[in-house]
């Protein structure tokens, strides 16, 4: 399965934008580790991962700390070795919901079975973690369940947002 990575870090001077190797990462800490080392200082650094234009991961270190991680579907993990690396850990269910903003459950309506945003889909981890950005979570779930939206997609949007899509972009030229 192929894949693109985008390291995105916020520093003083603004955003800058790097290719991430994940080849031969062990787990999810080394993922961590190697967007750490992109650049140390940084004060904001994320990840974005896409896969064969089905599946998006989002990973977040707050000044290389507290690692938070979005997928936009669960079936990655049984998909690929990187993709049970990224999110194979992951609850089965999207975290970062008040009460409010909760998706209508879909299905039998039985009162424990978490909300489904896309039937076809089940994003799993913390969908809220870049609301402080910006995106909020049920605006991040709606990208990743809007039909025709490819990972790429989702990422430009959620770039354009944060003001980095260009830097991204001339990733994707390489």
């Amino acid at each position: 399965m192929s894949y693109f990575a985008a390291a995105v870090v916020r520093e003083k001077g603004g955003w800058t934008a790097a290719d991430l190797n994940l080849r031969g990462a062990v787990d999810i800490d080394e993922v961590a580790e190697r967007l750490r080392d992109v650049a140390p200082d940084a004060d904001l650094s994320l990840l974005f991962v896409e896969a064969d234009d089905t599946y998006l991961v989002i990973l977040r270190l707050d000044e290389g700390e507290d690692l938070r991680v979005f997928g936009s579907d669960s079936a990655y993990a049984e998909e690929s070795q990187l993709g049970a690396l990224l999110v194979g850990d992951l609850k089965t269910s999207v975290t970062g919901f008040d009460d409010s903003e909760q998706p209508r459950a879909t299905g039998t309506g039985d009162d424990d079975e978490q909300p489904a945003v896309d039937p076809e889909a089940d994003p799993v981890g913390e969908a809220d973690l870049l609301a402080d950005l910006g995106i909020p979570a049920q605006r991040l779930l709606d990208l990743c369940a809007h039909e025709g939206m490819l990972p790429g997609d989702v990422t430009a949007e959620i770039c354009q947002v944060l003001g980095c899509v260009d830097e991204v972009e001339e990733l994707r030229e390489v």
